[in-house]
Formats: C-alpha cells, sequence, structure tokens
C-alpha cells in the first residue's frame, strides 16, 4: 500500500501529467454506517461494512494517483463534510467537488458539465471496482484522445464501472434503470442510436454481494 505524508502539501496545478487535458472523476458516498455496501449486510456489520467501503476508496484513490495519469476530483456525496473527505484531500492530489441532482443520471451528467468546460476529456469511476487497474484507466484517457467520444468498462451484472466522454452527452443519463442489470444494454443501444464512436473495455466486476466479497478477499495483496 502506498505510503502518504499528510504534511506534505500536494498542489494538483503544479504537478506534471500525462494527460493534463484530462480528468478522472470518482463519485464516492460519505462513510456512514448503514448508508454504504448495505447488500453486504448482514454478512458484515453496518461499521463492517463502512470500514470495507474506506478501504475500497483508499485502494481507488491510490490507483488514480499513483502515477500523475491526470488531474483527479473526488465528486462527494451527500456533501463534501465528511472528515473521511478532508483527510483524503489531504493524503492524495485530488480536488473535491460535491454531487447534484436527484438521481444517479442527474449527477453523472452535472459532473462532466462541470468537468468539461475546464478540460477536454473526462472519466467517471466509482469507488468498489477492485478489478479496474492503472492501466484501464490510462487505455482510457488513449482512446479518449483518439476521439472516441464514449469510452466503457462494462460490468460483469450488467452495468458499468466507468464511462468517458469528451462532451456532455445527457442522452446516456436520462432515464436509465440504474441499479439494474438493463444499464450496459440500454447504453450500447443509446450509443448506437445516436451514432456515437465508442470503445469498450475489458469486462470488469465490482463489489456488491456477499460473492463479491469472497472474490475480493481471495485476491492476492498488493
Amino acid at each position: 500500500m502506498r505510503k502518504n505524508d499528510p504534511s506534505t502539501a500536494h498542489t494538483p496545478s503544479i504537478m506534471t501529467y500525462k494527460h493534463p487535458n484530462s480528468v478522472l472523476m470518482i463519485f464516492c458516498k460519505a462513510p456512514v454506517p448503514g448508508q454504504v455496501k448495505t447488500r453486504l449486510i448482514p454478512e458484515l456489520t453496518a461499521d463492517q461494512a463502512t470500514e470495507l467501503h474506506i478501504e475500497l476508496s483508499m485502494k481507488t484513490l491510490q490507483r488514480a494517483t499513483l502515477s500523475n495519469l491526470c488531474p483527479v476530483q473526488l465528486w462527494c456525496t451527500p456533501t463534501t463534510d465528511h472528515s473521511f473527505f478532508a483527510a483524503s484531500k489531504t493524503a492524495y492530489p485530488l480536488v473535491l467537488k460535491q454531487q447534484q441532482g436527484s438521481d444517479l443520471g442527474e449527477r453523472m451528467h452535472h459532473a462532466f458539465c462541470s468537468a468539461l468546460v475546464t478540460y477536454s476529456h473526462a472519466v467517471l469511476m466509482g469507488c468498489d471496482c477492485p478489478s479496474l487497474t492503472e492501466q484501464d484507466l490510462e487505455q482510457t484517457l488513449n482512446a479518449l484522445t483518439q476521439e472516441h467520444e464514449v469510452v466503457l468498462a462494462p460490468a460483469e451484472d450488467g452495468g458499468y464501472v466507468l464511462i468517458g466522454l469528451n462532451r456532455p452527452h445527457p442522452e446516456l443519463f436520462d432515464n436509465m434503470p440504474w441499479g439494474t442489470a438493463q444499464v450496459l444494454g440500454q447504453t450500447r443501444n443509446r450509443i448506437e442510436h445516436y451514432k456515437l464512436r465508442h470503445y469498450e473495455l475489458s469486462e470488469q466486476w465490482d463489489l456488491d454481494t456477499p460473492e463479491d466479497l469472497e472474490r475480493y478477499r481471495a485476491l492476492p495483496l498488493g
């Protein structure tokens, strides 16, 4: 695990990035017991599920910032005020943002609209996908710079764990059955309907169920 010295000031604006015109946005819930990883309860207690959420989030931030691929934004909900978010900002070179919108689609679209004012390419991901690697992130950024309009990382459960865009596409987020196995298929259908040039990473998996937890615990350490 990467060691961080909180006394060392991280200032994203003076860092050198491989993809300075791109931004990686990470959606993250505040680690409040009973509000995160609830599908793992009662397999885990509410406190254990919260600790797992924190562990997964920290590993995601380490992966996202380790090689200075691009600027990183941590999009927080319900607010940016939780101490975990403040500690993350101290430990990693990132900017805190607050999610806005009445459902996941609105929050995602708002984040892209905000980011693409400043950056040419934007990538959005969650914080609970152990299979997503730094190489996957770089592959995504490369695909966006090669003029693919949409990049997806499909998930085994019928959703996706990452999406990248070069401009806002509200049609990909409006009236989507979030949290169901239909999300990926409907997203692909809309990409085809609007004739968007797109690229897909290899299939991924995220950690939602007790079976996923067993799979996560079986991963090699490191």
